[in-house]
């Protein structure tokens, strides 16, 4: 009986193809054959850095049934690695449920690390905010939107969401509307290619400036949406303190800070910003 083969997670480049790794190129090189996203995108990537190779289709309609098809492969000894059709597989797309799917049938999964759109949007973005919530693709119906942004809003940490271009606008019109058209958002777009794009500003001023030039709308887009600024709050005395961590432990975080708002006479927007700190460090 052969010894399982390995799956190997490669990350390939977002967009310029210089950004891949040496370790990326000899393990593609090496392995008995490559499960891809979209092999028509990833048989340019091959071609182009002399590699041939069996490729197997991975989409989001049939993680499941590839799972199963690799499963039997690697069980016979052979080595796989899986890719995306950029940036690191796993992230936003389906190579998580061929991951888990491999990983609780015993098969040894191996990453090899490189570009990723998360941290090359936030490595340049220049936020000095610790911390960030990756959340990938938000919905595309704008009623689930504004509730998963909803159930976000109070989160303190940056918000980083990909977004397609087709649904850049209303995106940006739904962040406004329910996080706040004070909060401040750098959108990253094209991130590697010819016309990348870094810009910064108030949500509120967001979509007039992706109007202003409808070439901003095209393309990759990676949204990081900074946390509110924390405003001044008065102490909060220690027996509040203490009344407040009590509730918390008990309830829900708007059902405490309404109780400890009735109980201490404190303003219930200073008892908020305060039980919000206590739920982060926690």
């Amino acid at each position: 009986m052969h010894p399982s083969g390995i799956l190997y997670v490669v990350a390939t480049p977002i967009g310029n193809l210089q950004d891949i790794s040496l370790r990326a190129l000899d393990v593609l090189k090496s392995a008995d054959a490559i499960a891809a996203e979209d092999t028509r995108h990833t048989s340019g990537l091959l071609n182009h850095f002399g590699i041939s190779k069996k490729l197997i289709a991975v989409h989001e309609h049939n993680e499941h049934q590839s799972a199963e098809k690799l499963l039997v492969q690697l069980n016979a000894g052979e080595n796989i690695a899986l890719v995306t059709d950029a940036g690191t597989p796993g992230i936003s797309d389906p190579g998580a449920v061929v991951v888990d799917v491999l990983r609780k049938a015993g098969i040894k999964v191996v990453p090899v690390p490189g570009a990723s759109a998360v941290i090359a949007a936030l490595s340049a973005s220049g936020i000095t905010q610790n911390g960030f919530l990756f959340h990938g693709f938000l919905p595309a119906s704008g009623a689930a939107r504004r509730r998963q942004l909803e159930a976000l809003k109070i989160q303190a940490v940056t918000l980083v969401f990909y977004e397609a271009p087709h649904r850049i606008l209303e995106c940006i019109a739904d962040l406004s509307l329910v996080l706040g058209a004070e909060r401040r958002i750098t959108f990253a777009r094209e991130l590697t290619k010819t016309f990348e794009t870094f810009y910064t500003c108030p949500l509120g001023d967001a979509e007039a400036w992706l109007k202003a030039d409808t070439n901003q709308q095209r393309g990759e887009f990676v949204l990081l949406v900074e946390a509110p600024v924390q405003k001044e709050t008065e102490a909060i005395p220690e027996e509040a303190v203490r009344v407040l961590k009590l509730l918390l432990a008990e309830l829900p975080l708007k059902q405490a800070v309404k109780l400890a708002t009735e109980i201490t006479q404190l303003k219930k927007n200073d008892l908020y910003e305060f039980a919000l700190q206590l739920k982060n460090e926690n």
